[in-house]
């Protein structure tokens, strides 16, 4: 669209239009093109994704029906296979992660977004960062060889002392002269451990840069009218971080409830249905695909995928939904997750 501007030029003595073009050049065009061509292409790959996980599902879905999303038990030689139990355990895992992924990653990306000294702070951000590339089989060796043994121990304590609540039970005595270590060991409260560690980076990642971003005239102003530093960040740093804390806490919790490796390297596999991670025996989703796929039959694999589409489905929203809670706050402009 083209557009009319009269100037006054003193040699003509006259206004004369000017036309203005808001065609792109070259640059810019090729620009536009090739962003929307990596845009379509991602959607293509995760709506190919999408589909193809829906069509390997459906014999699995006209077979068993609904009773796949209630059965607890995996025995394809019974014809009982249902996912209900390792839903349970995808979920337990990913909230004992986020519990101590959250107050972790927050605090992280506080002091290095407001206390950390510039000399330091870059070094700070690069180990954080290279934390995400760590691959998850070093942190389920991690887990399983050097956090289990310890881990246990506090299992053991928190049963002792809050046992009377259902999330802390573990079915045998705590007091007893011997008591069975085995019944703490292989969890999904170690499971949680292991992955809360890779979680962190990322939702620590999003809530610095979001921290980063808080106005500095608010700063300012917090600070002339007598703010600590602390009262900086409760009043200005905080309310504007809103956003990112739940948009980076959310996509945590996608990559937690998606983590294969580490938790089949943890985890003792049972199909039980009980929400008790300090107990032995837990499962989920993605270890049940990674533990199963190699024996599967044609019947065993349609599960498993359609199992994988119920993940996919579930991963798939809270990106989303995380997404739209960053895009929709203050703290969000200019911030990708």
């Amino acid at each position: 669209m083209s557009t009319q501007v009269r100037v006054d030029d003193p040699q003509v003595g006259s206004a004369l239009p000017r036309r203005l073009s808001s065609r792109l050049s070259g640059s810019d065009r090729a620009f536009v093109v090739a962003a929307r061509g990596v845009g379509a292409t991602v959607l293509l790959i995760t709506g190919g994704i999408g589909v193809f996980l829906a069509v390997q599902a459906f014999p699995t879905l006209r077979h068993y029906g609904w009773s796949f999303f209630t059965e607890t038990d995996w025995q394809p030689e019974a014809d009982r296979v249902g996912i209900a139990a390792v839903l349970v355990g995808t979920v337990t895992v990913a909230l004992v992660a986020l519990v101590f992924a959250f107050p972790l990653g927050l605090a992280t990306a506080l002091y290095i977004s407001e206390y950390a000294p510039a000399r330091i702070r870059g070094a700070l951000v690069s180990v954080v960062d290279l934390m995400a590339a760590v691959p998850s089989i070093i942190y389920g060796l991690w887990g399983f060889l050097l956090l289990q043994p310890y881990a246990k121990g506090i299992a053991r304590w928190l049963h002792s002392y809050l046992g009377f609540l259902p999330f802390f039970q573990v079915d045998t005595d705590p007091d007893a002269a011997l008591w069975e270590q085995t019944r703490y060991t292989a969890s999904a409260f170690v499971a949680g451990l292991a992955v809360a560690m890779m979680v962190l980076p990322m939702a620590s990642a999003v809530m610095r840069e979001v921290f980063s971003q808080a106005p500095l005239g608010e700063r300012e102003a917090a600070l002339a009218l007598g703010s600590t530093r602390w009262g900086v960040i409760r009043s200005v740093v905080l309310p504007f971080g809103r956003g990112g804390i739940i948009g980076g806490t959310m996509l945590g919790l996608g990559r937690a409830l998606g983590e294969t490796i580490a938790v089949a390297l943890i985890i003792s596999p049972a199909f039980d249905l009980k929400f008790q991670p300090l107990e032995i025996g837990t499962n989920t989703v993605s270890a049940l695909i990674a533990l199963r796929f190699g024996e599967a039959d044609d019947a065993q694999l349609s599960a498993l995928l359609t199992a994988g589409l119920v993940l996919f489905l579930g991963t798939l929203v809270v990106n989303t939904v995380a997404a739209m809670v960053v895009a929709r706050s203050r703290s969000g402009v200019g911030t990708d997750i």
